[in-house]
């Protein structure tokens, strides 16, 4: 059984001391209170582009420029930031599992080299157009984020404990995040980087299984009695790997982007309420940022552990075939005097020592015999003959 197709359009007013509402249409005019969100995927927000950009004009009293309409419909577009006098812009690459819908081809996905963990890994762009009443965010066709998110927002907040003192207050703001019965976004801004963060952290939860295919797979490549043979599926991940470091860069350019241009935004004077807003905004910003560094750092360390036990396998790979090198020479070695004693007596001389003689040929096996034993000993006192063990 298939769960309901995401709606194209999903539009909530978000007001202070209630539960997010959601709308059965676009806003017409600005909020009395709160900021809207308005949802929608980038097919959606192609084919409503005329309608969008009237709600816009209607609740926030500005439409986005043409540049900014291009850049929220290319779903190849990097992780970045931009700004007007009006909002700000901000396209964050979408870390996580590509939940495959029934109309999805999932040829598409196995594709793909790699693990099946690194072929179902997403990257599609999320847009975020952030007005001072309105949040525009434009989605994949998926829309799991959104949902996601949604679902939470909806969720009826737990009753806490009345805080007794003003820095109990901050501490209780600074604590609550994008989790179900969370405090509500204040403003566009803090939801756009409630649902970042989210972003960034559905990449943290595929930590384990990369790191358990990964570490299969070093197993696997140091084991001395297996031949390894997933050599393309191996540089496939360092590929996807390699790809996920410089999505992230891009993640954290564009974050810290937004937090320089965050800094410079004038602190109200004489509003306590606002000017601790703006101060959870910057922590939230640095949160965000600090995520992306753990994501940037694992991916990071994952590549040199994969590029690490490649070197290993080598440098084994090698010192087993000098081994095996080493003991065919000494064999070698063992058998040229018993070659050569064979070869004179197989010359065809009339007169040759002991080849008339009827212990001849006992003398002759003897001689090859101690001959071979002392080598042998010789050769096993130099280590050139040694057993390889096998732990």
């Amino acid at each position: 059984m298939t769960g309901n197709p995401p709606q194209p359009i999903r539009v909530f007013l978000l007001q202070p001391g209630a539960l997010a509402q959601e709308l059965q249409a676009l806003p017409a005019q600005p909020p009395a209170q709160g900021f809207y969100w308005i949802a929608c995927t980038r097919a959606a927000f192609s084919a409503e582009l005329p309608r969008l950009q009237a709600a816009l004009q209607a609740a926030a009293g500005q439409q986005l420029v043409d540049l900014h309409v291009s850049d929220l419909l290319n779903p190849q577009l990097p992780s970045h930031y931009d700004y007007t006098s009006q909002y700000d812009l901000l396209v964050v690459r979408r870390l996580g599992t590509a939940q495959e819908s029934a109309a999805a081809p999932l040829a598409a996905a196995a594709a793909r080299g790699g693990p099946p963990v690194l072929r179902r890994i997403d990257t599609s762009p999320v847009g975020f157009a952030v007005f001072d009443q309105v949040l525009l965010s434009v989605h994949p066709g998926d829309c799991t984020v959104r949902d996601a998110y949604a679902a939470r927002l909806a969720a009826p907040p737990p009753a806490a404990a009345p805080a007794t003192t003003p820095a109990e207050a901050v501490v209780r703001d600074l604590r609550s995040g994008p989790v179900a019965g969370a405090r509500l976004p204040a403003s566009p801004a803090d939801l756009m980087l409630r649902v970042a963060g989210h972003i960034v952290d559905n990449y943290l939860d595929l930590r384990r299984e990369l790191s358990r295919q990964l570490d299969h797979w070093q197993s696997e490549l140091l084991k001395p009695g297996t031949r390894f043979t997933n050599w393309g599926a191996l540089l496939d991940a360092r590929l996807t790997l390699h790809q996920l470091d410089e999505i992230c860069e891009d993640q954290r350019a564009a974050i810290q982007a937004w937090s320089e241009a965050l800094d410079t935004w004038a602190a109200p004077g004489g509003n306590a309420q606002a000017a601790r807003e703006l101060d959870l905004l910057k922590v939230r910003s640095r949160d965000v940022l600090e995520h992306i560094e753990r994501v940037v750092h694992h991916v990071r360390r994952l590549e040199q552990s994969t590029e690490a036990v490649l070197q290993m396998h080598f440098s084994v790979q090698s010192n087993r075939t000098n081994d095996i090198m080493r003991t065919l020479t000494a064999l070698t070695a063992v058998f040229l005097p018993l070659n050569l004693i064979a070869g004179i007596f197989g010359m065809n001389f009339e007169f040759i020592p002991f080849v008339h003689q009827e212990e001849g040929f006992w003398w002759a096996m003897g001689s090859m015999t101690l001959i071979a034993v002392a080598l042998t000993a010789f050769f096993w006192r130099k280590r050139y003959l040694t057993r390889t063990g096998r732990g």
